[in-house]
Order: C-alpha cells, then sequence, then structure tokens
C-alpha cells in the first residue's frame, strides 16, 4: 500500500523583490556595442595567432589575411568599447593603473598593446616600411592573441550576474573556441585556398569546443542554464550551434571548392556573432528574474548545512 500524499499546506513559490523590481541590476553596457567588442576581439587574437604561424611555416596568402584582420578586428573593437564608455578618454583612464586583481584593467592593457601591435604588423607588411619592427610587432600580438580571445569572458563572469557567473569555468573555452571558428572563418572567405589545410583543422578544432561546452551551458548549470536556451538567448544559441556545425561540414570541400570555403567561412562568422549575443542576452535575462538569484543561493546553503 502506498504512502498517502499530504495536502500541499502552502502556494507554489514565487520568486519576487521589494516593488516588482529584480534583485540584480542588468548589465548597463550597451547593445550592439558590447556583444559587438566580444567577436570582434576573439577574432582579432585568433587572427594574430594564425599569421603569426602561416609566417612561420610559409604561407604568405594566409599570413597577410590574418595580420589585416588582426588589425581591423581590434581597431573595430576599441571603437565599439570606447563607444560604450561614451567618452574616448575613459578607455585612456583605464591605463592609468594595471591592477592584477582586476580582470577590466588586465583587460584593457591587453587590448591596447594588442592594437597597436595588430596595426604596426599589417601597417608595415602593407607599405614595406620598418619590416623588422612589423615582424616583432607581429610575433607580439601572437603572443597575445590567445588572451584576446578569452579575457573578455574572464570580464563577464567577474560578475555577479547569475547566468555568467556561474558559467565562469566554461565561457573562457567557449570564447576561445567560438574566436578559433571567427578567425577561420575569416581565412577561409579571403585566403588562397592552397593554404587552407591548417585553417580547415583549427576550424574543426574550435567548432568541437564550441557545441561541446554550449551544450553544458544550456544544460548542466542548474537553472542558471535556463536563460541559456530560452527565450531571445535561446534562439541565438540555437542558431550558433546550428551555424557551426554547418561551417564545418563545408570547410571540409573548402580547398576544392571556393563556394564551399565562403559559405563555410559565412557560416562560422555568423555563428561567432550569434554566440557572443546569445551569451550577452543571457546574462541580461538571468539578472532580471530573481529566482536564478535565489534558488543557487539556497542550493549553496542546503550543500553547506549537509541538507
Amino acid at each position: 500500500m502506498s504512502p498517502r500524499r499530504e495536502p500541499t499546506m502552502v502556494d507554489p513559490v514565487e520568486f519576487t523583490s521589494y516593488y516588482g523590481r529584480p534583485i540584480l541590476k542588468e548589465p548597463a553596457w550597451k547593445q550592439p556595442d558590447v556583444p559587438l567588442y566580444l567577436f570582434l576581439g576573439g577574432a582579432a587574437g585568433s587572427s594574430a595567432t594564425m599569421a603569426s604561424l602561416a609566417t612561420l611555416t610559409g604561407r604568405p596568402g594566409l599570413a597577410r589575411v590574418g595580420r589585416l584582420v588582426a588589425a581591423a578586428g581590434a581597431s573595430a573593437s576599441v571603437v565599439a568599447l570606447i563607444h560604450d564608455l561614451g567618452r574616448p578618454e575613459r578607455f585612456l583612464h583605464m591605463l592609468r593603473v594595471l591592477k592584477p586583481t582586476s580582470p577590466l584593467s588586465v583587460g584593457s592593457w591587453i587590448l591596447a598593446p594588442f592594437s597597436g601591435l595588430a596595426a604596426v604588423s599589417a601597417g608595415s607588411a602593407e607599405t614595406g616600411l620598418l619590416r623588422p619592427v612589423g615582424k616583432l610587432a607581429g610575433a607580439a600580438a601572437g603572443v597575445l592573441g590567445p588572451a584576446m580571445c578569452t579575457y573578455t569572458a574572464v570580464l563577464l563572469a567577474d560578475t555577479a550576474t547569475p547566468s555568467w557567473h556561474e558559467a565562469r569555468r566554461h565561457l573562457p573555452v567557449l570564447f576561445a573556441g567560438s574566436a578559433v571558428t571567427s578567425g577561420a572563418g575569416a581565412a577561409l572567405l579571403a585566403a588562397p585556398s592552397a593554404e587552407l589545410g591548417p585553417v580547415v583543422r583549427a576550424g574543426l578544432v574550435g567548432a568541437v569546443a564550441e557545441l561541446a561546452v554550449a551544450r553544458h551551458l544550456e544544460h548542466g548549470l542548474g537553472i542558471v542554464s535556463e536563460p541559456y536556451r530560452t527565450g531571445r538567448a535561446g534562439k541565438l544559441m540555437k542558431a550558433a550551434r546550428g551555424l557551426t556545425a554547418a561551417g564545418a561540414a563545408l570547410s571540409l570541400a573548402a580547398r576544392r571548392s571556393k563556394v564551399a570555403a565562403v559559405a563555410s567561412g559565412a557560416a562560422y562568422l555568423a555563428a561567432g556573432l550569434c554566440t557572443r549575443f546569445g551569451v550577452y542576452q543571457a546574462g541580461v535575462a538571468s539578472a532580471q528574474d530573481p529566482k536564478y538569484v535565489v534558488v543557487p543561493q539556497r542550493e549553496r546553503l542546503a550543500q553547506a548545512r549537509g541538507d
């Protein structure tokens, strides 16, 4: 005989706050400025590293594309950031002090020198002026490239925004994979077909990492995974998965077909945009609903008590 179910004596919990306002302020950064800043910086970082490796392995066409994308992406990333800040001097003010414990401070000191190095490298290669300086600048930009790909993920995760903070171990991997596919996408669009072998392989590695981590974000973070798979963010993340998979599949024919290369590159770049906008929107949604703050807090308290 099964035990009799006790009647529920209280209504289902509704997570509300004073005056119906969210517990957390939603991110105040502007859209599309900040999501574009996240995307452009990642694409620039992976392209700079790709350019350095292409130079070392004797692929001049691929190296040129990488240098140009790195310089253009970094410059556009700075413009997007300054537009979000409102006044150019605010960006300069962030460079007055280097604070290792502040992701924002460290990020500023990654973005500023990287942008300059990428511009010098591309300018020297295109004009033929100061070639030794340009080569050194390109090598230095290539070394900073991985940091450019991932530091923005740390910036998001270092906030109290639930769907970002709870994903702090995974966002850097997602952004790294997405940056690699974005850099590969730009190369697939413009680099010579004969030099695309390493690009295709890098894109496949980035796609696997991006797809695996995106699935974990959508299902492996408990209740704070909900914003990644619902609403506007869910649609963007779903589109990113489809575009990444399509880009990876098309890239397998990229060396034989220019049409496949262009389609693959466009899919990878569109996927990168969708990923950054999706992650950003998921953070906004998680800050708007009190349950994404309250439920994880109660779960942590229950674990601490050994419940």
